[in-house]
């Protein structure tokens, strides 16, 4: 004490009471920890993972994150469709609320509203004294909401070269700790269809190089079709396995840049005050996967790797949701109010658009109030495999491209899943990477009767009202019990639970249970 408090005696007593008062409340930065986060999203992947028992897949990267942090096994997007979701991740709201109902790019245009700044997560970090910057997709508006620091270029399907260009953001010399928001497009599908193929509807490349070609700094994994792992959701064809072993080789690719990116954050010797996580924004592009609600659409991995935390290799079942990565990303940046959920510097929406001269005519916040965030933070829980998270966890889809009219609701906890299809008198619509799939097409081409995983292809197509599941006996959704009479009392208990939900979470759509 006798170093800080000598110099003392030649101040004014008021002065040294001011310099004894920061030296008490403010702990030197060498006493804190660092608190630096990266946050991986990729596009449209199933926990397709080794950590995750797939035996097919390759993704020692990911794995070693899972075996020395915590892996959660009932992690859930709350849409399966891409920027809707992304707005779910960067707000910790439900998308049928912040008003990202669809995508945001080319016609669509669908966008949060301007007032959802106030928990934006992007704009409270830098708040908390953060730099922050994005690489690869972003998929979200308006961009003063979810505004970054720094954009860094990169093909988001060269995994290794985007994570290369993060290198001098993630080494740079400078007293604020970073957030890094990573999000590629693999294993989305794109590029043309793979004409080496013999068959008749030819699979999608999956962002992959046609003739087996690879991106810079990529070992590519090649895969055959009679190796990889058919989920039950999808018919076991020729046509399925050429698709999933091109996503399979998409997923390898991912794994290499999580690699990459983990090298680069040792050798800054960050890595071990660097809070990692791995996510997907939903599941995979298939029928029956994204766009949907059922488990294949909206199941999630889930990977966070804690770095102060002394248990390692967790395996968690609590039900946690996209909604709490927000609030949780914050909580361990000290940014949180855990008891009221919400930001401890919030940024006032009127001051903030006024000073910018921005949408100060229009409908910013739809009579919405963006005080709390829906979802809760997890970190209390990462090293603890027995605690509970959620009770219950919602989904709520409307639209995914804009042609793409069909909201769905979800309320679904650990022993019953109900799903309501609010437009169900409609057929089912394709998104159009879906329906062009030769996964799909092959089955189509048969007709109506013909299989499709565990449902009929007309089964797809055409839905009832409710879907009521027992997740316990039946996880792969296979027996509506909606229209069993055994059932009746659960069902009707199920729908005021959803009612309920929706009155909770401001879901403009709870008024079709009076006038559908």
């Amino acid at each position: 004490m006798k170093t800080y408090f000598a110099p003392l005696a030649r101040m004014s007593t008021f002065a040294a009471a001011v310099v004894v008062a920061l030296l008490v409340t403010t702990p030197l930065r060498a006493e804190r920890p660092e608190r630096n986060i990266v946050f991986f999203i990729t596009d449209d992947e199933s926990p397709t993972l080794g950590c995750y028992g797939d035996k097919a897949a390759k993704t020692p990267a990911i794995d070693a994150i899972a075996a020395d942090g915590t892996r959660f096994n009932n992690a859930f997007a709350t849409t399966a469709s891409c920027s809707a979701s992304r707005s779910v991740v960067l707000t910790g709201l439900h998308n049928h609320m912040n008003g990202q109902y669809g995508h945001t790019h080319h016609y669509h245009k669908f966008s949060s509203y301007h007032d959802v700044v106030q928990l934006a997560l992007p704009r409270l970090l830098e708040g908390a004294g953060y730099r922050t910057a994005r690489c690869g997709k972003y998929h979200v508006a308006p961009e003063a909401v979810f505004h970054f620091e720094t954009v860094i270029p990169g093909d988001s399907r060269s995994d290794v070269q985007m994570a290369e260009n993060c290198r001098e953001f993630l080494t740079k010399e400078d007293d604020r700790p970073f957030f890094l928001y990573f999000a590629l497009s693999d294993p989305h599908r794109g590029g043309p269809e793979d004409q080496n193929s013999k068959s008749e509807f030819k699979p999608n490349l999956f962002g992959n190089k046609p003739n087996r070609g690879s991106y810079p700094g990529v070992h590519e994994v090649f895969y055959d079709p009679a190796d990889v792992v058919v989920p039950s959701f999808l018919p076991d064809t020729q046509e399925t396995r050429e698709e999933l072993a091109q996503y399979y080789q998409a997923c390898a690719r991912i794994d290499q840049g999580l690699a990459h990116l983990v090298r680069i954050l040792k050798d800054a010797d960050v890595y071990d005050k660097t809070l990692i996580v791995f996510t997907a924004d939903h599941g995979m592009a298939f029928a029956g996967g994204k766009t949907t609600v059922y488990e294949p659409g909206l199941r999630v991995p889930f990977i966070v790797r804690d770095p102060y935390l002394e248990r390692r290799g967790v395996v968690s079942d609590a039900m946690i949701s996209h909604v709490d990565i927000t609030p949780s990303l914050l909580d361990f940046a000290g940014a949180l109010d855990r008891e009221k959920n919400a930001p401890k510097r919030p940024i006032n929406a009127n001051k903030f658009w006024k000073e910018r001269g921005e949408a100060l005519a229009e409908n910013r916040n739809g009579g919405n109030k963006f005080d709390v965030y829906h979802g809760k933070s997890w970190i209390p829980i990462l090293d603890k495999p027995d605690a509970e998270h959620h009770k219950s966890i919602s989904a709520s889809h409307t639209f995914h491209e804009i042609q793409m009219y069909y909201p769905m609701r979800v309320y679904r906890d650990k022993q019953y899943k109900l799903i309501w299809n609010i437009a169900y008198k409609l057929d089912y619509p394709f998104a159009s990477d879906l329906w062009a799939a030769s996964s799909w097409q092959a089955q189509w081409k048969k007709g109506l009767d013909a299989p499709y995983g565990k449902k009929t292809v007309g089964e797809y197509i055409q839905r009832p009202e409710f879907e009521f599941y027992d997740m316990e006996r039946d996880p792969n959704e296979t027996k509506n019990l909606a229209g069993d009479p055994a059932y009746a009392s659960t069902l009707e208990e199920y729908k005021a639970k959803l009612k309920a939900d929706q009155k909770r979470l401001h879901d403009p759509w709870v008024m079709k249970w009076d006038y559908q």
